[in-house]
């Protein structure tokens, strides 16, 4: 690849980088994402609702925060039309390329950034080289910014090339709250796709490795809670109260003696949790977020069920009723092996490429599993990815990096699959 190419692939993921912006309030970011498409040029283009039911969105944020991204976003120059059409927080685009005979294949990347304050370190390479996030309370810092820059790029190079067919490119809002790609794995954008590729940067994989399809990632529930009981004077009348937070406190030790299941591993966490307002009162209300994850959906499901079980139980148990509600979900989906294989052959003749790996573990869980599995239960194939990449810190801290070699790499692995499938099919 030319360095010129290289340096605008750069660019355009330091561009994105200076303005992350969270889960269903990718305002900007999308303004850009459909700048940059209608400069390359696509056959359709359609953004938030024209793209998905508004209705099949997850864990959707308040719209008091909603609408303050929606008027950041006015106030850096968004094209008001397009703000007028992602109203009420419906970000991200579907573009399609359609190059007449051929196989339908779709591709995955997304959008969000995180409610992470980036480091203002000198040896924190956006924050010496000017392109730290400028919002001053989120950022990338799980690589989105590269995932953008990889789904345009490849799109342009598909325009460009001998490909015949048709290419669906989802640019999904609000991974990171699992909340994006079950609204878009329901649309007619998803019907149909012969192949179906979704790619990460990193996870612990370094520069020059493509894994060509993760294994086993972790079905996954977010979870809610609020318990509500009874105020009264601690010291007065504590026999009046029905203490919201004694329940709480039932609820987290208990949700983490959840049996284990004999089919395989499960996962409860209690990530957040407030309660009370002074110490001479009862407390009325407790909050609670969790999550359950499991090896299987079934198993998730399982976890899923028992948390609710719990935290049910254990307001009971002091006199208070619980409402748990699940803001978003994925199901576990697999790699399929034809296409791992038409992955790895193709990164097998990418420059810079000096370890495939044929298929790993991924540890965790995503939501692109919505579309693998509406693509393989229509009999389709599909794989998720990693282009490896040096990152000096983990994923989700204020030093996230990557290796802008990587970009490049990205954009080959993943036009020489779409270009393979295209021709030879898997």
């Amino acid at each position: 690849m030319p360095e010129t190419v290289r340096d605008e692939l750069a660019e355009t993921r330091r561009e994105f980088h200076r303005y992350p912006e969270p889960a269903w309030r990718e305002f900007y970011t999308t303004h850009l994402l459909v700048e940059a498409l209608e400069r390359i040029g696509v056959d359709e283009l359609a953004v938030g609702p024209d793209a998905y039911d508004p209705d099949d969105r997850m864990a959707v944020p308040d719209d008091d925060s909603v609408e303050r991204w929606f008027e950041r976003a006015r106030d850096r120059g968004a094209d008001p039309g397009l703000l007028d059409a992602m109203a009420g927080g419906n970000t991200g685009a579907i573009a399609v390329l359609d190059r007449g005979e051929g196989p339908t294949v779709g591709l995955r990347v997304d959008i969000d950034g995180l409610f992470i304050e980036e480091s203002s370190a000198d040896d924190h390479a956006p924050a010496a080289e000017g392109f730290r996030s400028e919002t001053g309370e989120t950022m990338h810092a799980c690589g989105h910014d590269a995932h953008m820059t990889w789904g345009l790029a490849t799109l342009e190079a598909i325009k460009d090339s001998d490909f015949a067919g048709r290419l669906v490119v989802f640019f999904q809002p609000a991974e990171e709250t699992s909340g994006g790609g079950y609204p878009m794995a329901r649309s007619r954008f998803a019907e149909g796709l012969d192949y179906f590729l979704a790619v990460h940067v990193g996870l612990d994989h370094p520069t020059g490795e493509v894994v060509a399809g993760i294994e086993r990632p972790l079905a996954m529930c977010h979870v809610d809670a609020t318990i509500r009981g009874t105020s009264a004077h601690a010291g007065k009348a504590p026999q009046d109260g029905d203490n919201a937070m004694q329940a709480l406190g039932t609820a987290i030790q208990n949700a983490y003696a959840i049996p284990r299941h004999e089919d395989g591993m499960t996962r409860v966490n209690v990530g957040k949790a407030s309660s009370g307002t002074a110490s001479n009162v009862i407390a009325e209300r407790a909050d609670l977020v969790a999550e359950a994850r499991g090896e299987t959906t079934e198993l998730m499901e399982y976890a899923k069920g028992r948390l609710t079980e719990t935290v049910e139980t254990a307001a009971e148990m002091h006199g208070c009723e619980a409402t748990v509600e699940v803001v978003s979900e994925s199901p576990r989906a697999d790699s399929d092996p034809e296409l791992v294989d038409v992955v790895a052959d193709a990164a097998r003749g990418v420059e810079g490429v000096d370890t495939v790996v044929p298929t790993a573990d991924f540890g965790a869980s995503e939501d692109a599993t919505f579309l693998m599995e509406r693509v393989q239960e229509a009999g389709g194939l599909a794989s998720y990815l990693i282009v490896g990449t040096d990152h000096p810190t983990s994923h989700h801290t204020e030093t996230f990096d990557v290796d802008e070699r990587s970009l490049a790499t990205g954009v080959e692995v993943l036009t020489e699959s779409i270009r393979s499938v295209a021709t030879d099919g898997a």
